[in-house]
């Protein structure tokens, strides 16, 4: 839906802005939200229909409908659409129902005792009251044992609100003991939670710095005031630790909201949110579209992260989005990490956001020491891609009884099959990319569409036997290497293949602090802020494969995950140490690593960005055109560029197909706009796209911002 609909009032019924309605929308009843007043005065009353009932649930405040129109505006996309993601569980609008719970019954009568009935009554004794299935589940007996109690009077029902569901975080439990710096950098933001005052702080410090409690302290203040505070993880099902430490520093855990949930832990959730009684959530990107009527705090953690980035649907970017709603909330947003985006980096140089620096590791742990490996000089093996000097650094290590990580952003085993006969290459049916194998699962996979296939025991074009070669490594290699150099090494496996949801990912980080794994290897989960006291040493596989395909933030994107993964070593009492294999040692990403050159780095990346007019010195946007039939897309990208903007501001790339030419049996081209940043590109773009007729079987998606050029 491109705008809001016009509907009646029933006998001129005053209803409050940001209420939730029954609608008629042809022949369906669907819910909608009144979004404003009428200005058409031209419009005929009779032809409009009514609006048929309010829904009893708190209205959406002002300003999330203000952040709605504001996100829908910037992105070029239907406010509805925006607006669906703050609906995102339409079975909280109706009221909560009253929870059935148990008690004991004080007028019991006397009745056969076993040991699983007294385990139940003896918890009821000593606590709350409880739903039949929680009763089951920490007595550890069947839901028998507890209905059959019930039905011979011994258990008593009684209703339960649903907001009691709420634990509140209490902010006087007392914090951990801070740094001088710590202590500065809490304070700054918390004189901004007093005062209810927009800032945009960088706190930004070296891995195992801190960041956290500092935040924790601003948390707890905005607690003290009586607002909400919200924090963004980039991967919330890695959060196992992070929950620890919140729950330990203010006695309960958060409300968590992310793609995991439950419909029903959804719907309570959300309707927690806007009824007031929830006062913390942790988040994947989503979670800054709920409903909070008095939000007081904003956090960003891991900033840079490009997994903030959406690109199904709606294309928003959720650091930038959540300064904006902080901006809407007058309230501060912190953004955390240790490697800044080059966009937040020159907003701090700009004077837009504040810098609250953390120079120091926490408790006096020192940094770890980075070692270049030159491939071309300490060369592997044959088949092998760890080199000598980290075969003997992992060997070392296991001696020592500390634990080491492999570092790969390459899933499974091979990222490539192939023919040895007639060179046949393994390809997925439905995607312009090779499979990639996945050799303990016996399976080949492709990583956009989800296709699947057996592992072949021929070859599909030539049919010979036992042909299939796998072409390069990936994590799964890794561990089959590694366990042939160290058969004693318990190694464990961390990457999205591996890690399906926050349970899998508490137990692998479970492991992995309690030394059950000495050996862990992993993609670029490894480096979402892990703290394991007795990893010494990390090993960079291939420093060098973030810098190939022409991304222009490949330089960066590189820079920063290499220097999270290498953040993982030597995070308490024992030194760290960090050997980054590379065939480049004299890139400046390399150079950087080895000399703990961040901030030259930064700035040599903004001379060249600038020099170039590319972000965040100059605007993009991307126009990606998709459908069945290859000859309209590409006919429709064709027709977009014959009209494209005559400006000297403005420079159009393509039309081109994608380097992802193909994906879910959909082909796809794209055009780039490139401006200056005084252009408004979203005005340029409406104007644009208004002269040509985008066929039915063609979709067009506009990506203001991309960060992703596939």
């Amino acid at each position: 839906m491109a705008g809001p609909y016009d509907y009646l009032s029933r006998e001129n019924r005053d209803i409050p802005l940001g209420s939730f309605v029954y609608v008629p929308l042809g022949a369906q009843t669907i819910i909608g939200v009144v979004w404003g007043e009428s200005s058409k005065n031209f419009l005929d009353e009779k032809r409009l229909k009514c609006i048929e009932s309010i829904l009893d649930t708190p209205p959406l405040p002002e300003s999330v409908r203000t952040f709605v129109d504001w996100v829908a505006e910037y992105n070029l996309c239907p406010p509805g659409s925006v607006l669906r993601m703050t609906m995102s569980a339409p079975k909280a609008l109706q009221p909560p129902k009253p929870r059935i719970a148990l008690i004991m019954n004080q007028d019991a009568p006397e009745i056969r005792m076993t040991p699983a009935r007294q385990r139940v009554l003896s918890l009821l004794a000593d606590g709350p009251p409880r739903t039949a299935s929680d009763l089951a589940n920490e007595a550890g007996v069947g839901s028998g044992v507890v209905r059959g109690l019930a039905e011979a009077k011994v258990l008593k029902r009684i209703q339960i609100p649903t907001s009691g569901l709420f634990p509140l975080p209490d902010p006087q439990i007392p914090g951990a003991d801070l740094s001088p710096a710590q202590k500065a950098a809490a304070n700054a933001i918390i004189e901004k939670v007093r005062k209810q005052s927009f800032e945009v702080f960088l706190l930004d410090g070296v891995t195992g710095s801190g960041k956290t409690e500092v935040y924790f302290e601003a948390i707890a203040e905005t607690l003290r005031q009586g607002m909400q505070a919200l924090v963004l993880l980039p991967e919330i099902a890695l959060s196992t630790q992070w929950l620890n430490r919140f729950e330990e520093r203010f006695g309960v855990l958060p409300a968590q909201w992310h793609s995991e949930l439950s419909q029903a832990n959804r719907k309570r959730i959300w309707r927690g949110i806007i009824d007031s009684k929830v006062n913390v959530v942790v988040g994947a990107r989503s979670a800054l579209f709920l409903p909070f009527d008095r939000i007081g705090l904003i956090v960003v953690d891991e900033e840079h992260e490009g997994s903030f980035k959406q690109t199904d649907g709606v294309a928003y970017n959720a650091r930038d989005m959540a300064v904006v709603r902080a901006r809407l909330e007058k309230c501060p947003a912190i953004l955390a990490t240790a490697t800044p985006s080059l966009e937040t980096f020159v907003n701090v140089g700009r004077s837009r956001y504040e810098r609250l620096h953390l120079p120091e590791r926490h408790r006096g742990a020192a940094l770890p020491e980075v070692e270049v490996v030159d491939l071309r000089r300490d060369r592997p093996e044959r088949q092998s891609w760890i080199s000598p000097p980290l075969k003997l650094g992992l060997a070392a290590n296991l001696a020592a009884e500390e634990q080491s990580l492999l570092f790969l952003n390459r899933r499974g085993y091979a990222p490539l099959t192939l023919c040895r006969s007639c060179g046949h290459r393994l390809q997925c049916p439905n995607c312009s990319a090779w499979l990639v194998e996945h050799r303990f699962a016996s399976r080949l996979d492709c990583h956009h569409c989800g296709f699947t296939m057996r592992y072949p025991e021929t070859c599909p074009e030539c049919e010979a036997q036992g042909t299939m070669a796998a072409c390069g490594p990936g994590v799964e290699r890794l561990v089959e290497e590694v366990s042939v150099f160290l058969p004693e090494a318990r190694i464990g496996l961390m990457t999205s293949d591996t890690i399906r949801g926050p349970g899998s990912a508490a137990d692998l980080v479970s492991r992995v602090q309690n030394h059950e794994i000495d050996v862990l290897v992993g993609t670029q989960l490894v480096a979402k802020g892990h703290h394991f006291p007795l990893l010494t040493l990390v090993g960079i596989v291939d420093a060098d494969l973030g810098l190939n395909g022409g991304d222009l933030r490949a330089a960066e994107r590189t820079y920063q995950i290499l220097h999270q993964v290498s953040g993982r070593a030597g995070r308490a009492e024992r030194p760290g140490r960090v050997l980054l294999q590379t065939y480049q040692p004299e890139h400046p990403v390399m150079r950087a690593l080895a000399e703990g050159d961040r901030d030259n780095f930064l700035s040599e990346e903004a001379r060249l960005r600038e020099a170039g007019v590319w972000p965040p010195f100059g605007r993009l946007a991307a126009l990606i055109l998709s459908g069945r039939a290859a000859e309209k897309v590409e006919a429709t990208a064709r027709s977009l560029a014959r009209v494209a903007p005559n400006n000297p501001a403005i420079r159009v790339l393509g039309p081109a197909p994608a380097p992802l030419s193909i994906m879910r049996g959909r082909h796809r081209w794209r055009l780039l706009v490139k401006t200056t940043r005084s252009v408004n590109i979203q005005n340029i773009l409406r104007e644009w796209l208004a002269q040509v007729k985008i066929p039915s079987s063609v979709r067009l998606k506009v990506d203001i911002d991309p960060y992703s050029f596939l």
